[in-house]
């Protein structure tokens, strides 16, 4: 089987590569490729779907740290899952500070696939079901936000439990080009911190690189997702 581990940074999923060339038995049950897609949707959107159209796997895995709107829930250096993803700064921010987004705006159907309720959902409950970790919702921004009137906007709008800045473009080329995903994210700090030194990075790399190894070892039991 051919897995894609896919990250807007190298460094989100450097300490992987090692893991996998010491153990050369993994590398002969499955085929892994390392993709780094850059920062942002719109890094993603291109450069993912060129590697695809290059190398179709089988499995794709997103792995990246992000924000939590629920800290007291989903601390620093927790891992999460990602069960569906919206684009959360796709629309217009009126005057009065009201965000309204390109669905509301009637400008796209929010059932148009590969949209659900203006949701992009993971089908794919089987790779779920592998990790015993907390399923949640994110929304997916090109910026890392930290206005608090932006915040209870994005809160208010789509209740997510995490912000990325890429996961919202990983589900929607997946879903387009058909391929089965999981997108996992480890937290970093709470959104709003705007002290990067709160910022608690290598933790959560760390704790992202245990889960990896777990899923990287439940899907080397057998030849299926």
């Amino acid at each position: 089987m051919k897995i894609a581990l896919v990250a807007a940074t190298w460094q989100e999923i450097a300490p992987i590569q090692d893991y996998l060339a010491e153990r050369l038995y993994l590398k002969n049950h499955h085929q892994f490729s390392l993709w780094v897609t850059g920062v942002g949707m719109v890094n993603t959107t291109y450069n993912l779907t060129k590697k695809i159209a290059l190398e179709k796997p089988d499995l794709a895995i997103q792995a990246g740290i992000a924000g939590s709107f629920q800290p007291l829930i989903h601390t620093p250096g927790n891992v999460v899952a990602v069960k569906e993803e919206i684009i959360g700064d796709l629309g217009v921010l009126e005057n009065n500070e009201i965000w309204t987004d390109i669905f509301d705006l009637k400008l796209s159907d929010p059932n148009l696939f590969p949209f659900k309720d203006r949701k992009l959902v993971n089908p794919h409950n089987q790779l779920f079901h592998k990790l015993n970790l907390p399923m949640v919702t994110a929304v997916s921004v090109n910026e890392i936000t930290t206005n608090i009137k932006r915040i209870h906007q994005l809160i208010d709008q789509y209740s997510p439990a995490i912000e990325s800045m890429e996961g919202a473009a990983f589900h929607y080329v997946c879903l387009h080009e058909g391929i089965p995903f999981i997108q996992l994210r480890s937290i970093s700090n709470r959104i709003g911190e705007r002290d990067k030194s709160q910022w608690q990075l290598h933790k959560a790399i760390e704790n992202l690189q245990h889960t990896l190894i777990t899923l990287i070892n439940k899907l080397s039991e057998s030849n299926h997702l």
